[in-house]
């Protein structure tokens, strides 16, 4: 009998093994996995961002599949006859009576829909972070750029369909939000009433907008983010995080830990962490209560109309723009809404295209594997830094109404204040990030050419007091010295050697300027050298870089 049985497993056995061996001849799932699962990647604080927000769209695709079971996106007008006793007996769209339903007759339902608004907006957030720890450490070089556009598309993306997904509600809110849109595509030349037509089905609001702003939420962005997602994780996969230098860190290889088991043992951790820090959220507080001011209709307004975070630069852009107008040819061009509405996406784009041209400025090839310290990169550092300065104070006047209300000043000055320091604000903090920057670069090489301060007073033998400092050790030198550090471009001379005359191309001479403005005298500090330490010591040598020993 145990023979048999014997037998009979070993055929099972070799069944199961002859299955796997047919599957992984045509799909190679082993081979791949041996391969990849043992990857390994570096470590650091920093990198979490980045799962913060992939784990947000995890919550986000979970929480609306359950939400899209109840909600209804009708415009058609029903009697409100549910369970919030302050609506009863009014007329309002199925969609916010559906919204009404799932806040209060849905089991769990509030708490869902306040847990998919947290994610969304905790998900665009972790974006823009995630975004400028790229930015800042300079992770977005070779071969990183499509990444790079990746990310920057799915921000953009991100914030088109938050937007869609809080006019879904239909309540007085969304729909003055739906009424900015439409005087936004209004104020566009020749097309724009075209635009609002196509867009609204009809004159304003019509009866169509909520289903195709559904369409659009549902199904149309979130596709094309999910395939965004996934090829920017894959390529994170293949490509590995950059590591900050160190000794022993090259752009040649990887110190880290293994993807399997210590890397997805703590991403799982981390997700579940994340979940449980927005349901806490959504629990304790309440975001988009649409019950209080009621469904939207045409002739009403909500004063306190207030969009996203992320939202609120573009209404920013409008509050704060002169109300100018001009006639041509018989027709009136509001430039007051059709100038914010172009430079939008120059804001946008103004962040997007930047590593393009720094790449194209330092002619650089190589492959960057080795993470920068912003201070090292002073010109980079300072553009972000002002490009987050223009992104803030935007988000200030979208919201100028209620800084004015609540600290007591006048909605005027308020709204000079931000168009004044929407153009000096920038300025200011790129000069002064500058001169930070710089300051710690000057630091960094005080203290790998004459050691860190030890705090030790010393008096010498006639009476002079000095501090004791402490040398550094070679890996530390190391470390403070890794960085590469770019030299100005200069203008080719001509190819005839008797005649001094540059490279006159316009691109030439731009690209010029460009590189001394952002590696020239003045905008980075000579990392010591080993002749340089030498010298301290009364030992001079040839000149060698510090990091290459």
């Amino acid at each position: 009998m145990s023979t048999v049985t014997s037998t009979s497993r070993t055929e099972s056995a070799s069944s199961g093994e002859r299955v796997a061996d047919w599957a992984d001849g045509r799909l190679g799932i082993y081979r791949m996995a041996r391969s990849n699962m043992r990857k390994i990647f570096p470590d650091h604080w920093s990198f979490m961002l980045g799962e913060i927000c992939l784990y947000s769209f995890i919550i986000i695709i979970l929480t609306g599949v359950y939400l899209t079971l109840f909600f209804h996106p009708s415009m058609n007008e029903v009697v409100y006859h549910g369970a919030y006793e302050p609506m009863q007996g009014i007329r309002m769209s199925e969609a916010y009576a559906s919204t009404l339903d799932i806040s209060f007759d849905v089991r769990g339902g509030l708490l869902v829909r306040q847990i998919h608004h947290w994610a969304a907006v905790i998900f665009l957030a972790g974006m823009l972070v995630h975004m400028m720890r790229v930015f800042f450490t300079g992770a977005f070089r070779k071969p990183r750029e499509i990444n790079w556009v990746f990310g920057s598309l799915l921000f953009i993306l991100g914030m088109f369909t938050g937007f869609t997904g809080y006019s879904l509600p239909d309540d007085l809110l969304s729909g003055t939000g739906l009424r900015f849109l439409e005087g936004a595509l209004l104020s566009v030349p020749i097309v724009g009433s075209y635009l609002s037509m196509f867009l609204f089905g009809g004159e304003f609001p019509g009866t169509d907008i909520v289903a195709r702003f559904y369409s659009i939420h549902v199904l149309l962005l979130p596709g094309i983010m999910l395939f965004l997602v996934i090829t920017h994780v894959t390529y994170v996969f293949y490509h590995k995080h950059t590591q900050f230098a160190g000794p022993g860190r090259t752009n040649n290889n990887v110190i880290g830990t293994p993807f399997l088991p210590v890397y997805v043992a703590k991403a799982g951790g981390f997700f579940f962490l994340v979940f449980g820090v927005i349901t806490l959220l959504a629990a304790v507080a309440t975001i988009n209560p649409v019950w209080t001011l009621g469904p939207y209709r045409p002739d009403q307004v909500s004063t306190n109309a207030q969009p996203d975070w992320y939202m609120g630069f573009a209404e920013g852009l409008i509050r704060v723009m002169p109300g100018w107008e001009i006639n041509l040819w018989g027709h009136t061009l509001i430039l007051g809404v059709f100038i914010p509405l172009v430079v939008f996406p120059l804001v946008l784009l103004a962040i997007a295209v930047y590593p393009f041209i720094e790449s194209w400025v330092t002619g650089d090839k190589r492959e960057h594997h080795i993470a920068d310290r912003p201070r090292n990169a002073p010109v980079r550092t300072s553009f972000g830094v002002a490009w987050l300065t223009v992104y803030f104070i935007l988000l200030m006047g979208g919201g100028n109404d209620l800084w004015a209300t609540h600290f007591h000043l006048s909605l005027n000055a308020v709204t000079w204040f931000i168009r004044i320091f929407l153009f000096v604000g920038p300025v200011i903090s790129f000069i002064v990030t500058k001169r930070i920057c710089l300051g710690l670069q000057r630091r960094d090489r005080d203290k790998v050419l004459h050691g860190r301060e030890s705090g030790i007073i010393k008096r010498l033998p006639h009476g002079e007091f000095i501090e004791v400092h402490e040398p550094l050790t070679p890996e530390q030198r190391h470390t403070l010295t890794a960085h590469h550090q770019y030299q100005p471009v200069r203008l080719k001379p001509s190819a005839d050697s008797n005649v001094k005359v540059h490279d006159t191309r316009h691109s030439a001479r731009i690209r010029a300027k460009l590189s001394h403005v952002m590696y020239g005298e003045g905008s980075q500090v000579a990392k010591p050298t080993a002749d340089d330490l030498h010298a301290m010591e009364g030992n001079p040598h040839p000149p060698r870089d510090l990091a290459a020993e």
